[in-house]
Formats: structure tokens, sequence, C-alpha cells
């Protein structure tokens, strides 16, 4: 029995292979949220009539609204639309970013991670 649970010395080499295969994905992780960052994604809401784009840093780099949309009277659609359009953005930026480090980690679960 003792010699099926024996020992080969080997652990050492294996927990080195393994440090450097996390370290070469970290770096890689670090790269790939490094490009994902200087992406930009687009969203629209009510047909087209807001528009709004995102880095992947989920910072807002612009807003387009139609004139046509601005109704003094119903201030609570364009509102609605912004933030349609916002979450859609911010949507796609996560999915952007569950993609790139996806191809990272091999589709491994890593929550928390981004």
């Amino acid at each position: 029995m003792a010699n099926g649970n024996k020992f080969t010395g080997g652990g050492s080499n294996n927990m080195n292979t393994m440090l450097r295969q996390a370290k070469k994905m970290q770096e890689e992780m670090e790269r790939v949220q490094e490009e994902l960052e200087q992406k930009t994604v687009q969203a629209a809401a009510g047909g087209g009539a807001v528009t709004v784009e995102m880095k992947g840093t989920k910072e807002i780099t612009s807003v387009k609204i139609k004139p046509e949309v601005v109704d003094p009277d119903d201030v609570e659609m364009l509102e609605d639309l912004i933030m349609a359009a916002v979450n859609e953005a911010s949507q796609k930026v996560s999915e952007m970013m569950e993609e790139g480090m996806g191809q990272v980690t091999g589709g491994i679960n890593m929550p928390g991670l981004f």
C-alpha cells in the first residue's frame, strides 16, 4: 500500500510549471484587458433615436439624440431611451470582456475576474 502512494519527488517541478502557466495567463489577461479598454461599442434605442458609444472601461464617450425625439412635454420618454441605450452599451462591453477573457482562460469560469 505504501508503494502505491509513494512520493516521487516531482511535485516541485509540477508546481513551478503551474506557477509559470499562471503567470503567463495573468500577463495575457492584462494584455487583453488593455486591448478591450481601447475598444468601443455602440448601442441604440428607439430605432436609433438615441445612440450611445461606450469604451471598454464602460466610460461613455458619446451620446447622440435625434432632434425629433426631443419633446419638452415628454422628457420621460427621452430619459428612458437614454437609459436603455446606456444599459445596452454596458451589456455589450461586458460581453466583449467575457469573450476576450474567455479566450485567455479557455472558457474557465473565474468569478469576480471582470
